[in-house]
């Protein structure tokens, strides 16, 4: 199993943390793994994404030209990084400032209303765990307890009080995933 993933979205939307704690939790799970975090100098408010690459073999490198799952925050991270989407794989994106959405016919698509949730549950900190929920319903490529240490290895000791909030968090992503555009079969090239 290989996946190489980019995670992009403004920064404070938990981009770069998100990535992190995928990353913890393919190392907890013994498999190869790459995080390459780019964003601007403005870091708040300004674009942020990260490469993960979870993989049961070796890594070359961790440069990718095209990816088999985009989780898309924003707009610009949808008019940047929806081309280079691999055909056959996978679009994740949550609505909210999203102008135009995804267009393409040759991947799949979903969609998790995450800001309008941490909304309701009155965190906005939970946005990025209920987005890793939905992408974890529909690739579940670390499991729930590995995705737990990942959180116990990147949260400071401090915020540890936390996790259950996160987990939960997580499960609700898992609830409200919807599919948009799914592939036959036949036409999926994983």
């Amino acid at each position: 199993m290989k996946e190489e993933i980019i995670i992009a979205g403004f920064g404070g939307q938990g981009v770069l943390s998100m990535g992190k704690i995928l990353a913890y939790s393919g190392i907890m799970q013994g498999q190869e793994v790459t995080w390459m975090p780019a964003y601007g100098p403005e870091m708040r408010g300004g674009t942020a994404n990260v490469t993960v690459i979870l993989s049961d073999d070796n890594i070359s490198s961790p440069i990718v030209g095209s990816y088999d799952t985009a989780i898309i925050l924003n707009q610009q991270s949808m008019t940047k990084f929806e081309k280079t989407v691999k055909p056959g794989g996978l679009l994740l994106y949550d609505p909210n400032g999203i102008t135009m959405p995804p267009t393409r016919r040759d991947i799949e698509i979903y969609k998790v209303e995450a800001a309008t949730e941490a909304a309701k549950l009155d965190n906005s900190r939970l946005f990025n765990m209920i987005v890793l929920g939905g992408f974890l319903k529909i690739k579940p490529i670390v499991k729930d307890e590995n995705v737990v240490a990942g959180l116990k290895k990147s949260l400071p000791e401090r915020h540890h009080k936390l996790i259950p909030l996160n987990e939960k968090a997580i499960e609700r992503g898992k609830e409200i995933v919807t599919c948009e555009l799914q592939l036959n079969s036949n036409q999926k090239k994983f």
